[in-house]
């Protein structure tokens, strides 16, 4: 019980969370919007250098929806993580929130250079 009243009582792991949570409903509504404003049905969601000329793959809007998906995913994970180690040691529930950072901005990165393709 004591952990749990300094965890939500640490202003650096709730600055850490917040941060987690708006950049993951920021990649939900991002992706969301982006598909909603082009009405193509052919995504490009792959690109193999080594396949030559056929490098990129196409697929369809579920497997975009799938960034949306892990963007909440990492969210959910991260925040239990960070909760569960809070108690053992404070430097590993704070790497656990900035590496859900990271994770987050990097699917931002990569849907963004999906969806620009289309």
């Amino acid at each position: 019980m004591a952990a749990t009243k300094t965890f939500f009582r640490d202003h650096f792991v709730l600055l850490l969370l917040t941060v987690n949570v708006f950049l993951a409903l920021f990649a939900v509504i991002f992706v969301l919007l982006r598909l909603s404003s082009s009405h193509g049905n052919g995504y490009i969601v792959q690109y193999r250098s080594s396949l030559g000329v056929s490098a990129f793959k196409t697929g369809s809007v579920l497997e975009l929806i799938s960034f949306s998906i892990f963007a909440l995913l990492v969210l959910g994970i991260n925040a239990v993580l960070s909760f569960k180690t809070y108690s053992i040691n404070r430097n590993l529930s704070i790497t656990v929130l900035c590496l859900g950072v990271l994770l987050t901005v990097l699917d931002i990165i990569v849907s963004n250079a999906l969806l620009v393709l289309h």
